[in-house]
């Protein structure tokens, strides 16, 4: 009797959206620049175009999410700190820059090479979009506890723009670190602690708003 022979069963290469993400990380520093196209990192990958397309449908897709990723976990790392809850929040400021900063170390080489050689006032490079996001929604967290423990003065028209002037202390705060070349980036230190205090100071209560104070009285006096 014929013995039936056996056939391999050739199964396609799966690869999840993790894996390609970390795959196109490592290319992007090997080669200084994101591959020439979908098809041949798929085929670097040994997958198809279209399994590639089923992940991601561009590498800025796959940028954003490596950004995201990362103003997630150091979200995460700051809410696993037991100390954090107490804190006011100017303190929360400082916990959430000094943390971001831990978590971009370990992707200097990657953050230096997709950082704008210069980022122009206002300008949000595309990658970013969602990182923005998440960091807007904790820092309007951050400034709304501030606005009632009275650590933020709530002003007509200014205090409707506090986020934003958050957002631009970070794209300041992000771009001096990867320019610092001081030891242990002792420098960048100094400057989230200086720029935050100042941030919180101006718009915390000051001789402004006594001066404001004081004139209603004046003027209510009058009546």
């Amino acid at each position: 009797m014929e013995k039936a022979t056996s056939r391999k069963n050739t199964k396609a290469k799966k690869i999840e959206a993790p894996q390609i993400k970390e795959q196109y990380l490592d290319y992007l520093l090997m080669h200084g620049k994101a591959p020439a196209s979908a098809y041949s990192f798929a085929k670097e990958l040994g997958i198809s175009e279209e399994e590639f397309y089923a992940h991601y449908t561009s590498f800025e897709m796959i940028e954003r999410e490596i950004w995201k990723d990362m103003m997630e976990d150091t979200m995460q790392r700051v809410v696993n700190d037991e100390a954090y809850g107490p804190y006011s929040a100017r303190e929360k400021m400082l916990a959430l820059y000094f943390t971001l900063i831990e978590v971009l170390k370990a992707k200097r080489s990657y953050v230096s090479l997709r950082w704008p050689k210069r980022m122009m006032p206002g300008q949000t490079p595309e990658f970013l979009k969602d990182f923005k996001d998440i960091f807007f929604n904790w820092t309007n967290d951050i400034l709304n506890e501030g606005k009632e423990n009275n650590e933020v003065v709530i002003r007509p028209y200014v205090s409707e723009r506090y986020d934003q002037a958050t957002w631009l202390q970070a794209i300041f705060l992000m771009d001096f670190w990867i320019k610092d070349n001081s030891k242990g980036f002792e420098a960048t230190d100094a400057a989230i602690e200086k720029s935050v205090n100042l941030g919180f100071d101006l718009v915390g209560p000051g001789p402004l708003d006594s001066i404001i104070d004081f004139g209603r009285f004046l003027i209510s006096q009058r009546k």
